[in-house]
C-alpha cells in the first residue's frame, strides 16, 4: 500500500508552496483539482482533473514516486455545487451527501490499498473548525463529518502554519489541530514546509529508497 499524507491549512498558509523544491523533479507529479497557477516559479508535471476515476488512473499510471493532490477538498465542493440544486429534499438530501462522502472515502481507501507500495500520495486540503473549536480538514456538511473521520484514515497529518514570517508544518497535535506522525519520524514539533524533507523523513523512517 502507498503512504498517504494529509496536509491541511488555511488559504495562503503554504500548502501548495511546500512543492517549491519539487519543481522539475521527475519523482514528483501534481494532480490539480483546481486549475490555478502554482505560487512559485517552475513546473511540476501532472494533470488537471476533478474526476475521481481519472485521479485513480493517474495515481496508478504515474511513474513518479511522489504524487500530490492539490486542493483535494474541491473534489467534495465541486461535486456538491454541481448537484445540490437537483438533489431534492428530505431523504434525497441525505443520499446526495452520502454519495459525496462515499466518493472521497473510496479515493483515500484506493490510495492506501491499491496504489503501489513505493509511492507517497500527499492530499492537500483547507482547514476548518468544528463546533468544539478543533481544527480539522474542511469538508462539506456534518453528514460527511459524522460518517467519516477523515484524519483517522491517515497515519501522517501535517498542518501548515505561519510563525514569525516562516511557513511551517506542525507534526504533532497542537493548539486543537489533529496533526500527527509516527513516533520519532520528526524530531521537532514544527519543520520547514518542504515536501522534499517530508518525503526523506518518511522513506528514512520506513527504510525505503
Amino acid at each position: 500500500m502507498a503512504h498517504a499524507v494529509l496536509v491541511i491549512g488555511k488559504s495562503g498558509s503554504g500548502k501548495s508552496t511546500s512543492l517549491r523544491n519539487c519543481s522539475g523533479n521527475p519523482d514528483w507529479n501534481l494532480i490539480r483539482v483546481i486549475n490555478k497557477p502554482l505560487p512559485f516559479k517552475g513546473k511540476v508535471d501532472g494533470w488537471k482533473t476533478d474526476d475521481y476515476q481519472t485521479i485513480m488512473k493517474c495515481l496508478i499510471q504515474s511513474k513518479a514516486s511522489n504524487i500530490v493532490i492539490d486542493d483535494a477538498g474541491y473534489l467534495l465542493t465541486n461535486m456538491f455545487m454541481r448537484g445540490h440544486s437537483s438533489a431534492g429534499k428530505g431523504n434525497d438530501t441525505f443520499v446526495f451527501y452520502n454519495k459525496i462522502g462515499d466518493h472521497f472515502w473510496n479515493l483515500i481507501t484506493f490510495i492506501t490499498e491499491k496504489v503501489q507500495q513505493d509511492k507517497i500520495v500527499y492530499v492537500l486540503m483547507h482547514e476548518d473548525k468544528n463546533d468544539f473549536g478543533d481544527v480539522k480538514a474542511k469538508t462539506i456538511g456534518k453528514l460527511i463529518d459524522d460518517k467519516v473521520c477523515l484524519e483517522g484514515m491517515f497515519t501522517i497529518v501535517l498542518r501548515c502554519i505561519e510563525e514569525s514570517g516562516k511557513h511551517l508544518f506542525v507534526t504533532q497535535a497542537s493548539d486543537g489541530a489533529v496533526s500527527k506522525s509516527p513516533i520519532g519520524m520528526f524530531e521537532t514539533l514544527t519543520i520547514d514546509n518542504d515536501l522534499l524533507l517530508v518525503e526523506k523523513a518518511i522513506r528514512d523512517y520506513y527504510k525505503e529508497d
